[in-house]
């Protein structure tokens, strides 16, 4: 974007600064697979894309070749001989999946990807009945549950322009206020069939404040979900107490699972085991115990595992398994509490790099309004060329929203200080001052 860019950043004394910080508040960066940097001075990326994409867990692939490697001895026989037998192997993933959202294990299963986990659910709980009709999301809602809502407006026969509603923040502002997401409810809630909202935004980062939402949704009847992708293993969860209706999250980005890993779904104890649910039924969704006495008729158990249609993919479970297997290690309070270091650390250094040049920090300033990610907006030039330039230039790999924001995610689990430093001393680099 803005060139020539100046010779020096000027950031230079803040790096011991940042080295002392990772000497006395250490990470777990040791437990993953950092990329070798493609740029810059420094032998491995700053990598804060992980809200897109989270990096390799050193566990996974021995991990995943013992899964395979039981398919070469076995066979068929490795549903039940298996030193993790694939018959029930999706339940080792339950309980450790039911703590991160803070759910009951009968509440959780992993299956399937995000969108489609939506539809499933959407068949249940999007149930439009006279003047209750709409389905309200945010207005900067993930591409794939716009697609997804209209698409289940037009299912029953509705006009999605007029059935889903789309709140936009404040003239001026770039985020959602908690007070109108919740006026509006006290103002329409009796049209409202669905509200579906991202429990972190993820275009600005915002953490949305799940509890006081979910409760002005309930009170005005209608069912409450949310998208948990930006937020499952970024920020700590309480799904049931919550009383949430329902939820879904992918497991690829803060969860570390690869590229279209498998999904999570929450439904809360309160809907299991209710007849008059519709959902779809396949193999997978009736009980364990009579799945092979071969009957034409499905009873799905008293569980989220009702919900399941299709046998797991066991192979694609397995990454899933580790990552959740390290998050109980480390614990989300510990995550939480790293997080809000990191993150805070990253946002003092864009105060002194924005401050003179044409980038704006989007997301909330306050901790608890925002995860493990800071949103920036470019004044000019293309996002996307931004993050080439900070890639090949500096080592620093960030993800571009276009036309205009840039995403930087120091995730806690392997982020550093010293990669924060990196961001902020590769923008000050790469985009000029004002009038200079």
């Amino acid at each position: 974007m803005n060139t020539p860019a100046p010779e020096s950043s000027g950031f230079a004394a803040g790096e011991a600064e940042a080295r002392r910080l990772d000497a006395a508040h250490p990470g777990h960066r040791h437990l993953f697979h950092v990329p070798p940097a493609d740029g810059g001075r420094f032998r491995d990326a700053a990598y804060l894309a992980g809200n897109s994409l989270g990096l390799q867990p050193r566990a996974t692939r021995d991990e995943l070749v013992a899964d395979l490697d039981a398919w070469r001895r076995l066979g068929v026989e490795g549903h039940l001989e298996a030193e993790r037998p694939w018959l029930p192997y999706h339940e080792l993933l339950t309980a450790p999946a039911a703590r991160l959202v803070g759910a009951a294990p009968a509440e959780v299963v992993v299956m399937n990807s995000l969108t489609v986990n939506l539809h499933l659910l959407m068949v249940s709980f999007y149930r439009p009945a006279g003047a209750r009709t709409r389905i309200v999301i945010e207005d900067s809602a993930f591409p794939s549950d716009s697609y997804a809502v209209r698409s289940q407006a037009r299912f029953h026969g509705l006009d999605p322009d007029t059935a889903v509603v789309r709140l936009r923040p404040r003239a001026g502002e770039d985020t959602l206020r908690t007070e109108d997401v919740t006026g509006y409810l006290a103002a329409e809630g009796d049209t409202v069939a669905l509200l579906l909202l991202g429990g972190v935004n993820y275009l600005t980062g915002e953490l949305m404040d799940i509890p006081t939402i979910t409760a002005a949704g309930r009170a005005a009847g209608a069912v409450v979900g949310w998208d948990l992708a930006h937020a499952a293993g970024n920020v700590p969860l309480a799904l049931h107490d919550w009383d949430v209706d329902f939820a879904a999250w992918c497991s690829y980005k803060y969860l570390n699972s690869g590229p279209g890993a498998l999904a999570g779904v929450f439904v809360h104890e309160r809907h299991l085991g209710d007849a008059d649910l519709p959902r779809f039924e396949g193999w997978w969704s009736t009980e364990a115990a009579t799945r092979f006495e071969m009957t034409p008729e499905s009873r799905p158990p008293a569980t989220v595992e009702a919900w399941q249609i299709s046998n797991p993919p066991i192979f694609a479970m397995g990454p899933v398994r580790t990552s959740l297997e390290l998050f109980d290690a480390v614990g989300m309070p510990a995550l939480r509490e790293r997080s809000v270091r990191l993150t805070g650390y990253l946002a003092g250094l864009l105060d002194e790099v924005t401050a003179n040049r044409p980038l704006t920090v989007v997301t909330p300033r306050e901790p608890e309004r925002r995860g493990s990610q800071l949103s920036v907006r470019i004044g000019a030039g293309s996002a996307a060329e931004l993050a080439k330039r900070l890639r090949h230039e500096h080592g620093v790999i960030a993800d571009a929203r276009e036309p205009d924001i840039i995403r930087f995610a120091p995730v806690p689990l392997y982020c550093t200080f010293h990669d924060c430093w990196r961001v902020a001393d590769a923008l000050a680099a790469t985009v000029a001052e004002v009038n200079r």
